[in-house]
C-alpha cells in the first residue's frame, strides 16, 4: 500500500492494527476488537493461556508532548473496568485472570512505528 494509502486509514484504527499484530505475534487470541459494552467500548481484547486482557490502544505520530499511555488517564481508567465488568459477568469463568493492558503506538511521519506494551497497566482497584 502506497503511504497515500495509509493517510486514507485513521491513525488510531492504524495504532489498533499494529497492537493487534503484535499480540497475535505473542500468541495471544484476539477476541473482539472495538467491543461495545454498556456505554462504553474497548480497543482490544485478547487472550493467551487462562489471561484475558482488556487493551486501551494510544497511538501518537510522536511523543513530543506527551508519551501516549499518558492519555490513559483515571476516567479512561474507570470506563474500560466497566466495561470489563460486563464482559466477565457475561463470560462468567472463574478460571481466567482479566488484566487491563495499554498499548502505546507511535507512527512517526516517516520511519517504523513503535510499539511499547504494558501489562497490567492498572489494576482493578
Amino acid at each position: 500500500m502506497s503511504l497515500l494509502g495509509h493517510r486514507r486509514v485513521p491513525l488510531g484504527r492504524r495504532g489498533e492494527d499494529i497492537a493487534t499484530r503484535r499480540l497475535r505475534r505473542q500468541g495471544y487470541k484476539i477476541l473482539g476488537r472495538n467491543v461495545h459494552l454498556g456505554r462504553y467500548e474497548v480497543d482490544i481484547i485478547a487472550r493467551k493461556g487462562d489471561t484475558t486482557a482488556f487493551v486501551e490502544v494510544k497511538t501518537r505520530r510522536s511523543d513530543d508532548f506527551a508519551r501516549p499511555e499518558d492519555n490513559v488517564r483515571a476516567e479512561k481508567r474507570r470506563h474500560i473496568r466497566t466495561a470489563a465488568r460486563i464482559y466477565v459477568d457475561r463470560e462468567d469463568d472463574p478460571d481466567t485472570y482479566y488484566r487491563f493492558d495499554v498499548a502505546a503506538v507511535l507512527i512517526p511521519e516517516h520511519g517504523k512505528p513503535a510499539v511499547t506494551y504494558y501489562e497490567n497497566a492498572f489494576p482493578d482497584v
